[in-house]
């Protein structure tokens, strides 16, 4: 199915990092690839790289104190993160290496409409350094998990998955670079197919 109506949904991206995921959705955007229009960009981490990568994009992107907290979004912050992407006009929210947990609020705020990327195949290795975990364990297989966020760590349902194969003479840092190969072409494949189901 092509997006012939040329109506896209409104994306907003929350991201505590570099955001070479949000670069890998914006340009498949920017392309036409998927009827998706990012209208806002939001961090946790003031001097986050994804700032600067969200400018590049012309992209409205700001840092917003999660203050007291620290790993969850919740309270007056919250509410911030909440407002700002509605009033940018956010039907859809990804989180794009978001190092903090989402709470009822926020997922009441966007209903079954917050999306996530794991560097796992859920269930499998949740919470943070993934990679790191996959090697830990001596695993043959991870990969890349996208899944519905609920109020659990790495816990909602899960929409698609890409297995990466462990190979024998891998270091956590390069097991981690080939699966974010991986991210960078599922997370715009998800998102298209989300986009494309709505419209």
């Amino acid at each position: 199915m092509s997006n012939v109506s040329g109506k896209k949904i409104k994306l907003g991206v929350l991201g505590s990092g570099k955001g070479s995921n949000f670069v890998a959705i914006a340009e498949a955007a920017q392309a036409g690839e998927i009827p998706v229009d990012i209208v806002q960009v939001l961090t946790d981490v003031p001097d986050a790289g994804i700032i600067e990568r969200a400018k590049f994009f012309g992209i409205p992107a700001q840092y917003v104190s999660p203050a007291p907290f620290k790993n969850k979004l919740d309270g007056e912050a919250e509410q911030q993160y909440i407002q700002i992407l509605k009033n940018a006009g956010a039907e859809w929210i990804a989180l794009a290496g978001f190092m903090r947990i989402v709470k009822k609020n926020f997922l009441d705020a966007f209903p079954n409409h917050v999306i996530n990327i794991h560097p796992s195949l859920l269930p499998l290795f949740p919470g943070l350094n993934s990679w790191k975990q996959a090697i830990d364990y001596g695993v043959k297989i991870t990969g890349v998990t996208v899944h519905f966020v609920d109020s659990g760590i790495d816990t909602g349902k899960i929409i698609a998955q890409k297995a990466v194969p462990v190979m024998e003479n891998d270091t956590p840092e390069t097991l981690h670079q080939r699966i974010q190969v991986e991210e960078h072409i599922l997370y715009p494949a998800v998102l298209k197919i989300l986009a494309e189901k709505e419209l």
